[in-house]
């Protein structure tokens, strides 16, 4: 955990856990009903009614709110898979991904423009909420390298996660052609492991 992500965690221990959740749901109803741009301190503090002194003091800024809403609702869907293969361990990651893709899309997509457009929230949410998901797939990669399933020096390595996320973010422009729920399933066939040329 970050210095910056422990203070925060230190501050927000004033609050009940449920207390907490209420503020967070709050949150994420102004996100789908308005996207980011919806979400104030004013808003979220009327909502609730909890001072905005006390929004400010226990998350400082709004992206660190919205990104620790985002973050509680979010699991980290993809640690602690490990199949005993590659193959195996990116296969069980599109099964959980596609099980998970409504859910969190509908939020992600809620502050997919401010992603582009407000450097601070784009860092919060890179750090609390998509680093946790890369880290495990590279997790997944280095223990495939250990077993000697892939090569260390393999150029493909890199760019795995990368593509991982990335096609769970397009597909959704693309619905008229990723209609089935085990498209995630046909991508790490039919992309990753030949990427990677590791047999399935």
């Amino acid at each position: 955990m970050s210095t910056e992500a422990a203070t925060a965690a230190a501050r927000r221990s004033k609050i009940t856990p449920e207390r907490e959740t209420e503020l967070y749901d709050a949150v994420l109803r102004l996100l789908r009903e308005g996207g980011y741009d919806s979400v104030t301190m004013e808003g979220v503090a009327a909502r609730t009614k909890c001072g905005k002194a006390t929004l400010y003091r226990q998350w400082g800024t709004k992206p660190q709110l919205v990104t620790a809403a985002l973050a509680q609702r979010r699991c980290t869907v993809f640690t602690g898979i490990d199949t005993g293969t590659l193959a195996g361990d990116l296969r069980e990651a599109g099964r959980i991904a596609a099980s998970h893709r409504e859910r969190d899309a509908e939020l992600m997509e809620a502050v997919a423009q401010a992603f582009i457009q407000h450097p601070d929230l784009r860092a919060a949410l890179r750090e609390t909420v998509i680093a946790p998901e890369v880290a495990a797939i590279d997790a997944m990669l280095a223990r495939a390298v250990e077993r000697g399933e892939l090569d260390a020096d393999n150029p493909a390595i890199g760019f795995v996660a990368p593509c991982f996320m990335g096609m769970l973010r397009i597909e959704r422009l693309f619905e008229d052609r990723f209609t089935d729920t085990a498209n995630m399933r046909t991508f790490v066939d039919a992309v990753l492991l030949p990427a990677l040329r590791v047999e399935g």
